[in-house]
């Protein structure tokens, strides 16, 4: 953890301001976002996980039907359970199911299918109707052992059975609160075949120019128990994307890369904000970042948001069980097999839905990330002078510069200043010694993901 230290008034006005040379220290605790967090209950989510499971299949192939066994069956399901926390908040979630044509694409999808993604939005009290969003989903088609058959059990109670129970409980917890961003809880299908929902929507939102600042993709959260028999119900894993895998890197990726910024990159920052948020609200269960975009031989629902250009990251159980995933449900030599109810751990999923709940609780209150974050390159020096766009929220109380090792994977200090201070030097830290950021936060303590700063080469 990290400690901020509030420079002197006098001091923070002036273009040079005392480095607050101590470590980072304890987050402010929202009360509210704490009553959030106690809310987030067990057995509603084991509650959505056995009515998800005791479909036969929701192989995205299968029957398409409301009142079918199928993932039309499901997505019914899905739509009532977002409508009833609607009606049950008085109204406050607007609940659309954004169904399209999936267009043949071979070898997983043969033929042209209908897919359906549920979709509920609570809209923040931001005055911009084109504000900033944030976004939260799980998928819920599944499959068993052969991705083709869209008619044997797949009842996906693990994968991904667990991380639509916990966006629909989200959806039920935060629908009777108020938030400054836009937050959707997103159900999505054709995962399993492809990403094919997740990308649907992600490329829309990209085409209307939505500002979705985070999104948090919760795939497989469901088991705290590994494939060997060990159980760990104090991690859960994030996985967060460093350098994109893009074949011409534009102006400001090569800013970034040339500056050092290669684990500074939105996705990550994203991850540290979470994690801190995390050790406030839900210290029980730690989050274990990982460096990379997601496992090997497997892909989730954020990587089409992160082609697109927006922060996403997984979260994902500590260690998994693949005799549990994608697998026909059947028992050999002892062995169960098949992603069934009975091995999945509703206290852990409820764990990592608090995690969730408060990132997006926390994100959604704070002031927006700064715009136009420099550190200014002109000239050799010692010290390290920043500046930023001032922003323009109402209860913005001010700005928090933070800083750490090159080779220090967390914030270790930081400064504030506040919100009428956009220009600070940071006297006796030299910005070719560490990597430097600037979060913003308002009067209730709730703080922004840290922006990596450009290079400006003019005063």
């Amino acid at each position: 953890m990290r400690a901020s230290a509030l420079i002197l008034l006098a001091a923070a006005l002036s273009p040079r301001a005392g480095a607050a040379d101590a470590p980072r220290g304890d987050a402010r605790v929202d009360p509210e976002v704490g009553d959030m967090v106690k809310a987030v209950s067990p057995e509603r989510i084991q509650r959505s996980i056995f009515v998800l499971a005791s479909f036969k299949t929701r192989h995205t192939l299968s029957d398409p039907l409301p009142s079918g066994d199928g993932i039309g069956g499901a997505a019914s399901w899905i739509h009532a359970e977002m409508e009833r926390a609607s009606k049950e908040s008085g109204g406050r979630l607007r609940v659309e199911l954004d169904s399209f044509e999936q267009p043949p694409a071979p070898p997983r999808v043969p033929a042209a299918v209908g897919i359906t993604n549920i979709v509920a939005t609570l809209p923040g009290t931001d005055p911009d109707p084109a504000g900033r969003i944030l976004v939260v989903s799980g998928h819920y088609d599944s499959m068993p052992s052969n991705v083709f058959d869209s008619t044997s059990a797949a009842p996906g109670a693990d994968d991904d059975g667990s991380g639509v129970a916990a966006v629909i409980e989200l959806a039920h917890v935060m629908s009777h609160h108020k938030f400054a961003a836009t937050i959707v809880f997103l159900a999505v299908a054709g995962e399993e075949q492809g990403l094919h929902g997740s990308t649907h929507w992600a490329q829309a939102a990209r085409e209307r120019n939505a500002d979705i600042e985070a999104m948090l993709d919760n795939d497989i959260i469901g088991s705290s128990r590994s494939q060997d028999g060990t159980i760990d119900r104090g991690t859960v894993r994030l996985f967060a994307q460093g350098v994109p895998p893009t074949a011409a890197p534009d102006d400001r990726l090569l800013a970034l890369l040339r500056a050092g910024g290669e684990n500074d990159t939105p996705p990550r920052e994203l991850a540290r904000a979470i994690r801190e948020i995390a050790e406030a609200y839900v210290p029980s269960l730690k989050v274990r970042v990982i460096y990379r975009a997601d496992r090997y031989l497997r892909g989730g629902d954020h990587l089409p948001f992160l082609e697109r250009g927006y922060p996403a990251v997984r979260f994902t159980e500590p260690a998994e069980d693949y005799h549990r995933q994608h697998q026909d449900v059947r028992e050999e030599k002892g062995v169960k097999y098949g992603d069934t109810p009975d091995h999945v751990d509703f206290g852990y999923t409820a764990d990592v839905a608090r995690v969730n709940l408060a990132a997006l609780a926390v994100l959604a209150r704070a002031p927006a990330p700064p715009q136009a974050v420099q550190i200014e390159a002109a000239r050799l020096e010692n010290d390290t002078t920043l500046r930023w766009e001032p922003g323009t929220e109402a209860d913005l109380a001010g700005y928090r510069i933070v800083w750490r090792e090159t080779t220090a994977p967390s914030w270790e200090h930081s400064m504030e200043v506040p919100k009428g201070v956009t220009r600070v030097t940071v006297k006796g830290v030299s910005k070719d010694n560490v990597i430097f950021g600037v979060e913003a936060f308002d009067t209730a303590g709730h703080s922004s993901p840290a922006v990596f700063p450009t290079a400006r080469r003019t005063l």
